[in-house]
């Protein structure tokens, strides 16, 4: 034999009896992030194990683990189309677990790759079908909360045939492509002007009513003063006639002489103010008896 061929024959089997010593060890372990799978002859024959340590038969039977972690789905943005017929570029992520280890591995092999590839699939459908009923202000409202409920129930029911249990469901951003963003844009400040002339016309007209019903208000307390002036006005002549009545009675000739100097101060209050009469007037009788 060549001397040579000893020494890779014996690395040769070394390093086949390392790989070959996990088959033959009867233990395993399953942790708390790990689900596992116990074949027998290529047949799933236990699924269902806790963390722990567990026996297996060298040989005949193989373990295969799997996630149980919470995985995470992050779906490249796509363009939906609305009930308004207008294109949004939707970016979202989808969160989901293994529920049946045997469903999971049967219908994907237990590869994550594959699950999050049909996964996907499920999750745009239910995306389109939902998206093509709402319109983009629903889509931006508080409903997004109902439709991402509507949403995750119905991917559940699909992902079901691959042992999945959909977690959570997220759209993270609705945004509008380039192309319609401006002509949605002019038409959102083309209905903000509307609104903002609606309530300055509103306001204008409130503002009439104001000033009409201010004036009106005026109007009525300016009379109702005039009403009341005029009131105590006459019934203060009254009590002045009255009084000169009475006092006219009592001395005749001391309330003309009274009167006369009252005419007088109305008629020459002011310097340089002049009147024309005849000497001999009634209204000088006061002056000519002034000797």
């Amino acid at each position: 034999m060549n001397r040579t061929l000893v020494p890779a024959l014996a690395v040769f089997f070394g390093l086949l009896i390392i790989l070959a010593i996990p088959l033959t060890t009867p233990i395993f372990t399953v942790s708390e992030t790990q689900q596992a799978l116990k074949f027998r002859l290529g047949e799933i024959v236990a699924s269902q194990y806790e963390p722990g340590l567990y026996f297996k038969i060298p040989f005949i039977e193989n373990i295969k683990k799997l996630d149980d972690r919470i995985l995470s789905l992050d779906s490249k943005p796509e363009r939906f189309l609305t009930s308004e017929k207008k294109n949004v570029i939707v970016d979202s992520f989808v969160k989901w677990r293994i529920k049946d280890p045997v469903r999971y591995y049967t219908s994907v092999g237990g590869d994550i790759v594959q699950a999050n590839i049909r996964l996907d699939q499920f999750f745009k459908d239910g995306m389109r079908s939902e998206f093509s009923r709402k319109t983009i202000r629903e889509l931006l409202s508080a409903e997004r909360g109902q439709m991402r409920e509507t949403l995750m129930s119905k991917v559940n029911q699909e992902a079901e045939q691959l042992g999945i249990e959909v977690v959570d469901v997220r759209v993270m951003r609705v945004d509008l492509p380039s192309e319609v963003s401006t002509s949605v844009y002019r038409r959102m400040e083309a209905e903000r002007a509307r609104v903002a002339r609606e309530f300055r016309s509103r306001g204008a007209e409130m503002a009439e009513r104001i000033r009409a019903d201010a004036d009106r208000q005026s109007e009525v307390i300016l009379a109702n003063a005039y009403r009341d002036a005029e009131i105590k006005r006459g019934e203060g002549d009254a009590v002045a006639s009255q009084v000169y009545a009475q006092e006219y009675g009592k001395n005749p000739d001391f309330f003309a002489f009274y009167r006369s100097l009252i005419a007088y101060r109305h008629t020459f209050g002011k310097e340089g103010d002049k009147i024309i009469l005849e000497p001999d007037s009634d209204f000088f009788q006061y002056f000519k008896k002034a000797k």
